[in-house]
Formats: structure tokens, C-alpha cells, sequence
């Protein structure tokens, strides 16, 4: 008697209950499926329309994520979940995490910010937050960069979009700035005549705009020079070293000399 009240109690939950569980887990399939292929459609139209690659994986992200809670509010409520409860857990929910994460959310809304406004791009050589590197990747809430001696940084994004942001990438060139020091008994032009000699001869300088030669300081034991050549933002280094020893045997050959020790502005960019 009691085993045939429990078999008609599972009868009568099957009943009841099989035909929504069924229709559940075939709304979450299907559901699923609809999604990849919203997403890939998206990610189609993406490429069409020339996406830079961090903010379309943004949107992708963010996209299946508002998709994937709408499902599962719909497959609940299939079920017989009262969805405006469940709503209100989720409000309530929501409240409490985003008082605990205020400073993710700030990172947040930084990471929508620099999505929009693009003031960076994944491989530029930017200086932020005290930083130097290259943007190796924008997420969600950080950006990554690859600094000068292959160390990873990551900035969070709220303080990234509300700091000031130096983008040496975007003019394409930079101006190499460099300072000599000659001794008193130097012939002015002569050591001009050396620079420029010195300039014109690197293949990695370009001749427009014109390097700059100007006497700037009559120090207390030389004459300083800037030598201002200018270049493509990823030759910066390597005209920087190179004209700096190109310069130095320039000047021992015409037996120009460089007082010790060398008084040289320290260079402080990039």
C-alpha cells in the first residue's frame, strides 16, 4: 500500500512536472546553439567592419554573457521558477556584489571608455601610470603591456582611463633627443659640420623634418649641443645608441675634444 502510494506519487510528478523539465533542457540547447551562432554572425560582421581585435573580443564576452542570463531566466521560468523573484535575487545579488566591487566596476567602466574612445591599441608603446610598454592586451578590466626590459605590466583600467596616457605610436615618428658637450677651444662650426655629417650618414634618420643642431648651453666646463635627429617610433632606440658611438669616434677623429667628465642631460623618455 505504501510502495503504490510513493509509484503514484512519482506518476503524478512526472505528469506534471516531465513535460517542463523536457522543455527546459530542450530550450537550453537549443538556446545554446542559437547563441554560437548569433555570436559567430556577430564576430562576422566584426571582421567586415575592420573591429580592432581587443574590442571585438569585448563585445563577444559581454554579448554571450547577456544572451547566456536571458536563457537561463527563460529556461527557469519554463520550469515553473517565478522569474520576477528570481529577478529580484538577482537585483539584490547584484547590489551587494557591486558594493563589495566598486573598484572592479570602476575598472569596469574604464575598460567600456578606452573601447569606445580608442586613445590606445593593442602594440602601441605607451607611457601611463609610471609605466612604459607595449600594449600586449586590453581586457575587461586590465590592460597588459610588455615593457622595455620584457617585464608583463598590467594597469587596471580605472586608473588607466582617468590618468594621462603618452601614446609614442600614433605620429608614426619620434624626435631623438640627444645633448654633447664640447670643449671651449672648439671650433663652433666645425663641430656643427661633425653632427651633421654624423646624421646624414644613418640610414635610419629620416630627412624630413630636418634634424635640428643648435649650440644650447655654455656650461661650466663645455659647450653643449642639442642634436635632435628624428626617426621611425621603432627605430628610437637603435638611432639613439648608435648616433650617440657615431658621434663620439666623429669627434676624436677631428681631434675635437670632449671634456671628462661629459656633462649630459640625463634622457628621460623613452
Amino acid at each position: 500500500m505504501e510502495t503504490q502510494k510513493w509509484i503514484d506519487a512519482g506518476y503524478n510528478f512526472i505528469i506534471e512536472f516531465g513535460p517542463k523539465v523536457i522543455g527546459a533542457i530542450l530550450i537550453w540547447i537549443i538556446g545554446n546553439w542559437v547563441i554560437k551562432m548569433l555570436l559567430k554572425g556577430v564576430s562576422k560582421a566584426m571582421n567586415k567592419g575592420d573591429y580592432d581585435d581587443s574590442l571585438k573580443k569585448f563585445l563577444l564576452n559581454l554579448t554571450n554573457w547577456i544572451l547566456k542570463i536571458l536563457l537561463i531566466i527563460v529556461v527557469l521560468s519554463t520550469v515553473g521558477v517565478e522569474t520576477t523573484s528570481f529577478a529580484a535575487i538577482i537585483a539584490a545579488a547584484g547590489l551587494a556584489i557591486g558594493l563589495a566591487l566598486q573598484g572592479s566596476l570602476a575598472n569596469f567602466a574604464g575598460g567600456v571608455l578606452i573601447m569606445i574612445f580608442k586613445p590606445i591599441k593593442i602594440g602601441d608603446l605607451i607611457e601611463a601610470q609610471g609605466e612604459i610598454g607595449v600594449v600586449k592586451e586590453i581586457e575587461i578590466f586590465t590592460t597588459k603591456l610588455i615593457g622595455l626590459s620584457n617585464k608583463e605590466i598590467i594597469i587596471p583600467n580605472g586608473s588607466l582611463s582617468n590618468g594621462n596616457i603618452v601614446n609614442y605610436t600614433t605620429q608614426g615618428t619620434r624626435r631623438v633627443d640627444l645633448v654633447f658637450g664640447v670643449s671651449y677651444d672648439a671650433d663652433i662650426k666645425q663641430t656643427k659640420d661633425v653632427f651633421s655629417k654624423v646624421l646624414a650618414a644613418h640610414p635610419l634618420i629620416l630627412k624630413d623634418p630636418a634634424p635640428t643642431i643648435a649650440l644650447s648651453e655654455l656650461a661650466d666646463s663645455s659647450i653643449n649641443f642639442v642634436v635632435r635627429p628624428w626617426c621611425k617610433t621603432e627605430d628610437y632606440w637603435t638611432v639613439y645608441f648608435e648616433v650617440t658611438e657615431n658621434v663620439k669616434e666623429a669627434l676624436d677623429a677631428a681631434g675635437i675634444e670632449i671634456p671628462y667628465p661629459h656633462q649630459v642631460e640625463i634622457h628621460k623618455e623613452a
